[in-house]
């Protein structure tokens, strides 16, 4: 497995379990950016930010996991992209509604930039109205 291709997997069992930033940012550049065409992500630019949101999001599916589809390494281009389902009921306090008790399977692919090892930007491909609309919050 290739340096980055590890880096970019541990990054993301961080990020997707909730651990935030203080874990996170071991693998990426202090100033890391983010971007997705999602509206619950739409003012989010950092990837502290995003991590943190993340991090967040466990409030309300204390139950949240993630499954691995497929990750692959562009050594060409300095990148990885991982193709992942995210599933979690919400249970728990937070969201923009009292819980629901409804649960979300959600596909979604990250595009982790990378520059001397470390991640320098993530773009999320994601479909949130899909998402939230699983979960009783539209």
């Amino acid at each position: 497995m290739s340096s980055i291709m590890d880096t970019a997997g541990k990054f993301l069992d961080a990020c997707d379990t909730g651990r935030g930033w203080d874990v996170c940012q071991q693998y990426c550049h202090a100033d890391a950016t983010f971007a997705a065409q999602a509206e619950p992500l739409a003012d989010i630019d950092t990837l502290e930010g995003y991590t943190n949101w993340m991090q967040g999001l466990f409030d309300a599916l204390p139950d949240g996991c993630y499954e691995i589809k497929s990750l692959a390494v562009d050594n060409e281009r300095d990148n990885v992209c991982a193709y992942a389902v995210f599933r979690g009921t919400h249970t728990g306090e937070g969201g923009p509604v009292p819980p629901t008790g409804r649960s979300t399977d959600s596909q979604f692919v990250y595009v982790m930039e990378f520059e001397h090892g470390r991640i320098r930007h993530v773009t999320k491909v994601w479909n949130a109205s899909y998402a939230m609309g699983q979960l009783g919050w539209m």
